[in-house]
């Protein structure tokens, strides 16, 4: 009797070698431009995963030449006091870029000090100022995550004008500047969350499948269109205790059983994560660039 054929992988979408090619090409124009950078990052509190992103990012400026300089605050610190260092940095001219590791205590209003960033050193690309220029799709300092997306679906070299896509997550940080993104692309976008009800049929008509909500394993192998790229942005940690460390990473996809469906799909980790990175260090180039009237490339 005949073995039915086996059915096709995704070709895994791989963000941290992307990620490396965006580095070297920052590390290469910084050197050709002679001066470092700097980047200020503020870390409120003790959040473990916020010490291990801020960690992965200081890493990242010394491997392409940025001068990182971390500002460490007490979980308890007043809000004016956090406001009043970020006044600071927005006049020190030796900073070109400032970072608040999100997220904040509860006492702290975030809206209110991603405001107090000057828009030209908000490297996260989440000031009103950079928001309104994204939806009015004017040039300005645009969210690394979302940015990294776009540059993960270009390098599958799969056109995007004209097809569909749905963004699964409806976050400030995430969801919707990614939808903007991607109807700049010229994409017919479909921006949903997951309380949606038929949430798996509207994800199944997507070519272009972006998922940013925190739930493990959300979206499973009925849920995608066979062929489509999928991009999961998702970090979770669940129980595993085959594992020595007693957990695993997982994103919002079920990544084994959507990797027989999906053309292109990104894992976690080694996906999303390390481009954001990335993009962030492209982000300081642009912020020094833009303070000294050097023409930027990046956008």
């Amino acid at each position: 009797m005949q073995e039915p054929p086996m059915q096709k992988e995704a070709v895994a979408i791989d963000g941290s070698r992307l990620a490396e090619s965006v580095k070297a090409a920052v590390r290469e124009e910084i050197h050709a431009l002679g001066k470092s950078p700097s980047l200020a990052v503020i870390l409120v509190g003790s959040n473990p995963a916020s010490k291990v992103y801020v960690e992965r990012k200081e890493v990242a400026c010394g491997e392409v030449g940025i001068i990182s300089q971390e500002y460490r605050l007490e979980e308890s610190v007043p809000e004016e006091a956090l406001l009043s260092l970020i006044r600071e940095l927005n006049e020190n001219r030796g900073i070109n870029g400032i970072l608040v590791q999100l997220p904040l205590p509860q006492h702290i209003n975030e809206g209110r000090v991603i405001a107090a960033i000057h828009p030209k050193k908000d490297v996260d690309g989440l000031h009103p100022a950079n928001m309104g220029k994204l939806l009015r799709g004017e040039e300005g300092m645009l969210p690394c995550t979302p940015k990294g997306i776009i540059r993960m679906l270009e390098s599958t070299g799969v056109a995007l004008a004209g097809k569909r896509a749905v963004v699964v997550g409806r976050s400030s940080i995430v969801g919707k500047p990614a939808a903007l993104l991607l109807l700049r692309k010229d994409m017919a976008v479909t921006l949903c969350h997951s309380k949606m009800q038929s949430l798996g049929r509207i994800t199944g008509e997507a070519d272009v499948l972006v998922v940013a909500v925190g739930k493990p394993m959300l979206i499973t192998a009925e849920m995608v269109k066979e062929g489509a790229v999928v991009i999961d942005v998702g970090v979770n940690r669940t129980e595993d205790r085959t594992r020595k460390s007693g957990y695993r990473i997982c994103g919002d996809v079920d990544f084994d059983r959507v990797k027989y469906r999906a053309a292109y799909l990104s894992p976690v980790p080694g996906g999303v994560g390390p481009m954001t990175v990335a993009m962030l260090m492209e982000n300081v180039l642009s912020a020094y660039k833009d303070q000294n009237g050097i023409r930027d490339e990046n956008g």
